[in-house]
């Protein structure tokens, strides 16, 4: 492996450890405004993202990039396509922390690695070892375990996952700047929630002249929140294959499901016990196939080298 292919590889995986621990510790920050509603901290994520992603963009110089993407038409539509999921993403992780749902978040996001390895063979050609079969199989299991024990579908963590994956692997289909590209993604959803703001909004919190000091600097907090984890991850995802950047998801899910149980007390039923048992060992095997994978390719890298 040459010392450039190393240095992305190093890059990537300190981008995805870093986006992970602050994906599991965000709970905390959305709990913080619990007395105001989902949709209006999913305007303050993306305005407050969008003002902080320009002001990024402008100071690293690469606003030519920004004009080169807002002026093709078949790169907007590919962004709008992600805004879309990723807007979606946002606003149904904060609803769900906010509304007790903490622990379904946290097993979206243990699925999560598993659906991208899924993506990643249907849709980029990645090879699936039959160890990773094995893995996503027993996913599977798990979800129609809750299926058949509490008679529905975990929705919420499927759908957190589904939203999260697709994201992710259209990003990585897209040569776009991740400063930038999370921009464009920003400000198409800015005029929505701007509108939203104007419009609909009616709370006590709406009006941010007559909020506390303290309160409008944790809303204004949440664009710091949403951008440096998007940052790193997409950052991650264009020097990673979806497996390697899955391998390592783990994480946040780790901190959301300790901060559920032991923070903030959210019941652990029995059927959502052995589904989080299923996932639990299905990212077990994937993770140890993935280890002896890396130490082969290693292994043939060397021997070339040597012959």
């Amino acid at each position: 492996m040459s010392t450039s292919s190393s240095n992305t590889s190093n890059a990537g995986i300190f981008n995805a450890v870093a986006a992970y621990f602050m994906w599991g510790l965000a709970p905390i920050y959305f709990k913080l405004l619990g007395d105001v509603a989902a949709a209006e901290i999913m305007i303050h994520r993306v305005v407050w993202a969008s003002l902080l992603l320009l002001v990024i963009v402008v100071l690293i110089k690469k606003w030519p990039q920004f004009v080169d993407i807002i002026t093709s038409p078949k790169i907007m539509l590919r962004l709008s396509i992600t805004a879309g999921f990723l807007g979606v993403n946002w606003y149904m992780f904060i609803w769900a922390v906010n509304n007790d749902y903490l622990l379904d978040a946290s097993l979206g996001y243990y699925i999560n690695p598993l659906l991208n390895v899924a993506l990643g063979m249907i849709f980029l050609g990645e090879r699936l070892r039959k160890w990773q079969a094995f893995a996503v199989g027993l996913a599977v299991v798990g979800v129609m375990i809750q299926v058949i024990l509490l008679g529905t579908l975990p929705i919420i963590s499927l759908a957190l996952a589904g939203t999260f994956g697709v994201y992710g692997l259209l990003r990585k289909k897209l040569h776009v700047d991740s400063f930038v590209g999370l921009l464009v993604e920003s400000l198409m959803m800015l005029p929505i929630a701007l509108i939203y703001w104007q419009f609909f909004v009616a709370s006590p919190t709406g009006n941010m002249f007559e909020n506390s000091a303290s309160l409008n600097i944790t809303l204004m907090m949440a664009g710091v929140v949403t951008t440096a984890p998007l940052l790193c991850f997409t950052a991650a995802a264009k020097r990673l294959t979806l497996a390697a950047l899955g391998f390592f998801q783990y994480i946040g899910p780790s901190l959301m499901f300790l901060i559920a149980t032991f923070v903030y007390m959210e019941p652990l039923v029995p059927a959502k016990l052995a589904t989080f048992g299923f996932i639990w060992a299905a990212l077990v095997i994937f993770s140890v196939d993935s280890i002896r994978a890396r130490k082969a390719r290693k292994g043939q890298v060397n021997q070339s080298a040597k012959t």
